[in-house]
Formats: C-alpha cells, sequence, structure tokens
C-alpha cells in the first residue's frame, strides 16, 4: 500500500481556552491522484484546516504529515521549504503580483526554488500554454478577466509539479460559466499531473466535480454523497 500524500490524524484547533474548539478530531487521508472537496458554510473552519495542512498555523493537537513528513516536527524555515517544494495553491482572490508579467508570476514558485531563468521561464509558457493562454506571458495582470487571473493562479500552482494542490473556494469570484470551466481545468490539471488535491468550497456544485466529498460541520469532518 503506498504511503498517503496527506494524513490527517485527530486534528484539533481550539484559538480560545473558554471557547469551543474550530476543529476537533479531524482525520482525513489522501493518496495520489485523489481529489477531495471540503463542504462547508462559512464559519465551520475550512479556512483554518486549509491553514493548518499548509503548515501556516499548527494543531493543539493530532498530527498532519505530507509525504510521511509530520509537520509539527518542522521548525518555520523548513515548513516554509516544504510547502515551495511539495503544495501548490489556489486563492479565491488571486493573489497574483500586480507589478509582475502573467509569466513571471506563473514562473515565482520557480525562481523561490532557485530555478535559473531561461528553465523557469520554459516551463511558465509550457503551464500557460496548458491553460489555454499561451501568448499571455507580457501581459500584466491588470489585463486579465477574471477567469484568465484564476487560469494563471492555478498555472502558477501546479508549475513546480507539486504533489499536493490546496484550492480555498478558486471560484467565488467568477460566474457560473466561467466558474464550471475553472473547475474542469483544475480537476484535469491534478489528475494530469497526477497530484492530489483538496478543494475548500461551500458550493456544492464546486464540491461535485471532485472524487470524493467531504463535509465540515459541528466540528468534524464526515463523507458526504453528492447525487
Amino acid at each position: 500500500m503506498t504511503r498517503p500524500v496527506l494524513r490527517l490524524t485527530g486534528v484539533c484547533r481550539r484559538y480560545h481556552p473558554e471557547r469551543p474548539a474550530v476543529l476537533e478530531g479531524i482525520d482525513l487521508e489522501l493518496g495520489q491522484g485523489e481529489y477531495v472537496a471540503i463542504l462547508g458554510e462559512s464559519g465551520v473552519g475550512k479556512s483554518t484546516l486549509l491553514n493548518l495542512v499548509a503548515g501556516l498555523d499548527r494543531p493543539d493537537a493530532g498530527t498532519i504529515e505530507i509525504d510521511g513528513e509530520p509537520l509539527h516536527a518542522l521548525d518555520d524555515d523548513a515548513a516554509t521549504l516544504l510547502r515551495r517544494r511539495r503544495v501548490g495553491f489556489v486563492f479565491q482572490a488571486f493573489h497574483l503580483l500586480p507589478h509582475l508579467t502573467v509569466l513571471d508570476n506563473v514562473a515565482l514558485p520557480l525562481h523561490l526554488l532557485g530555478e535559473p531563468r531561461k528553465s523557469r521561464e520554459r516551463a511558465a509558457g509550457d503551464m500557460l500554454e496548458a491553460v489555454g493562454l499561451a501568448g499571455f506571458g507580457p501581459r500584466f495582470p491588470r489585463e486579465l478577466s477574471g477567469g484568465e487571473m484564476q487560469r494563471v493562479a492555478i498555472a502558477r500552482a501546479l508549475v513546480h509539479g507539486p504533489g499536493l494542490l490546496l484550492a480555498d473556494e478558486p471560484t467565488g469570484n467568477l460566474d457560473p460559466t466561467i466558474a464550471s470551466r475553472v473547475l474542469e481545468l483544475l480537476r484535469e490539471r491534478i489528475v494530469g499531473q497526477g497530484a492530489s488535491g483538496v478543494l475548500i468550497t461551500h458550493s456544492r456544485a464546486a464540491a461535485a466535480t471532485a472524487q470524493r466529498v467531504m463535509v465540515l460541520d459541528g466540528r468534524s469532518l464526515r463523507p458526504l454523497q453528492i447525487p
């Protein structure tokens, strides 16, 4: 049996000792090539869970492992390096750097990993072509539509070949037609690269594009069947 790409065991997060835990006893395993959606309303702890998985926050109890490596055992520098190498992020607000071209935005993860300019620009160009934005490299984010910016964000998240992709409400700012295309592209690229993915969403329609769906409700995480 292959080792899970992501494993959460008994994860708890509490921000105040006299208030209920935000997350309590969360268990989740994600294997290579698996794409799971975590569905929940606002305020149930979806962003908290994503921050814990990304190593941006630490649980009060339980363990989180990426490729068998326990995040709690890493210092801040080691956790940052793990994120750069193994994790890709797609955010609802895109988080493109306005002073960088589209090509440089996509190449940024490779730049942070120390890749030479020519190789990172070639990889970024190939990824832009893969998401249907060939020729957009010299443009700046302000020249793009919302759907185009989200595709750039997906290209940036995938350019360094991460084993784990985290998408936080990636279609919340898009109209339904463009949102559907972005979700299709996201799943296609995750499966195509043999990566694993976690989609955080409040939309059942978005969640239904994943291979399996979990619902975060009342600080618990449980499977959900969507017809």
